[in-house]
């Protein structure tokens, strides 16, 4: 298991109690590179939607317990925050909540000469996301690769 890995599974293990005593989920907890800066990111949500307070609170007992596990060495910025309207859907539990709604996909390369597409989340396994697309006057299921989507996340609908 990569460093970035057990970093960010012990990060949620600590985090999990905290969210949970603060009405909220955990939504997701990356650990990233960005330049020459490392983030630890806590995305938690609840089904109202998170305030500024909920991040504050949930962010000030993270940083205290992260501060007494000090399991991570190298210097990073914590961050908590919601994961937005237009979240993006990285992992099975993501995309389980969200089938049904309205989805954009993003490929690395080229699908019928298309690198974007917007449809409906019908289904996904293992190894494949489908979602419902319109062509014209008709619709479509359209099936990709997860190896081959750079990011599926919500569409804004205004």
């Amino acid at each position: 298991m990569a460093k970035k890995d057990i970093y960010e599974e012990r990060a949620e293990a600590l985090l999990a109690p905290i969210v949970a005593a603060n009405g909220c989920e955990i939504y997701d907890v990356e650990y990233v590179k960005e330049g020459s800066d490392w983030y630890l990111r806590a995305y938690i949500d609840k089904p109202e939607g998170v305030s500024i307070v909920d991040c504050e609170t949930v962010s000030r007992a993270f940083s205290d317990q992260l501060d007494q596990e000090d399991f991570i060495p190298d210097a990073y910025i914590l961050e908590v925050s919601s994961p937005g309207l237009g979240r993006a859907l990285r992992k099975d539990r993501h995309l389980e909540k969200s089938l049904g709604e309205e989805v954009e996909v993003k490929t690395y390369k080229p699908v019928e000469q298309h690198k974007e597409f917007v449809g409906i989340l019908k289904a996904f396994d293992k190894e494949t996301v489908t979602i419902e697309v319109e062509s014209g006057s008709e619709t479509k299921d359209m099936v990709f690769a997860k190896s081959d989507i750079a990011i599926i996340r919500l569409t804004l609908d205004f």
